[in-house]
Parts: structure tokens; C-alpha cells; sequence
């Protein structure tokens, strides 16, 4: 795997991300330098203190002609085109990334009713995330405290 799927795009590119053992295999992991990020309309235990509104990342991406011809070419015999696979969770990650500097930005902590739209555009894939910026404070001692709201 390589660490550009775990860097914060807007940090160092060599700091890395704090992924744990467990989690070191995923494509899937970004990450968000603190800000929770959740696809609910809430945050359970937590309540909104202000909302900033609006924030989109959006990154569009192109196959080289050389993974472009072998993917046509796998098509023909089926079965997973993983060039393009982990080129969609980068795009992926990298519009969670943008969408976390916004809210950083923006003085948030959190993007709630987080969501994706993808797209190819001539031969060019296009991911976008968006979701509302948001403050967040803890409310109810026994809810589960984040680990991306914990300070290292």
C-alpha cells in the first residue's frame, strides 16, 4: 500500500497517518487530522454547536494508456481491475482530505451526512465528497469519546 492513501493531503508528505496495526491493510482509511467524519446526521453523544456549512473535496483522475490497455484486456477475461480499484479509493481519499482541510478552515471538528458521487468523464474518473462542516462538543460522559477527537 502506499502512503500517499494515508497522508493527509494537506500535511507534510511524509508525515503519515496514525493508522492502527489493524487497520494497515485497508485502502479505505484516511486520515482526517482529528475531524470526525460520519455519513449520520448526528454524532451520538455529541451535539452540534454551530454548522459551517457546506464543504466538497472533488479530484478527477486518468488512467495512464498502459493500465488503460491491460484493464482492457483483463475485461476480456473478467475478474477485478485492481489498477482501478486502488486508483478509485485514492481519488476517494483525497476528497476526504480536501473536505477535512475545508472544515479545518472553517474552525470544525466534524462532517456530518457525509457522501460520495462518482463519475467517469471521457475516459477521466471524477470523485467528489461532500457533507456538512460542523462544531461538535460532547454532551453525554458515557458516549464513546472518537479517536479522532483525542489529543495525541
Amino acid at each position: 500500500m502506499s502512503t500517499d492513501n494515508r497522508t493527509l493531503k494537506g500535511a507534510s508528505a511524509q508525515q503519515q497517518a496514525d493508522v492502527p496495526l489493524h487497520l494497515q491493510d485497508l485502502h479505505c482509511f484516511t486520515e482526517t487530522n482529528g475531524v470526525i467524519t460520519t455519513t449520520m446526521f448526528d454524532v451520538p453523544g455529541y451535539r452540534v454547536v454551530r454548522v459551517l456549512g457546506a464543504v466538497y473535496g472533488i479530484t478527477v483522475r486518468s488512467r495512464n494508456w498502459g493500465a488503460s490497455l491491460a484493464m482492457v484486456i483483463k475485461s476480456v477475461a473478467g475478474g477485478e481491475l485492481k489498477w482501478f480499484t486502488n486508483m478509485l479509493y485514492t481519488a476517494r481519499n483525497d476528497a476526504i482530505s480536501r473536505i477535512v482541510a475545508e472544515t479545518q478552515s472553517r474552525g470544525g471538528n466534524a462532517v456530518i451526512a457525509l457522501r460520495f458521487d462518482a463519475g467517469e468523464l471521457g475516459g477521466f474518473a471524477q470523485v467528489c465528497a461532500y457533507g456538512t462542516a460542523a462544531v461538535i462538543e460532547k454532551i453525554d460522559d458515557s458516549a464513546e469519546t472518537h479517536p479522532q477527537l483525542v489529543k495525541k
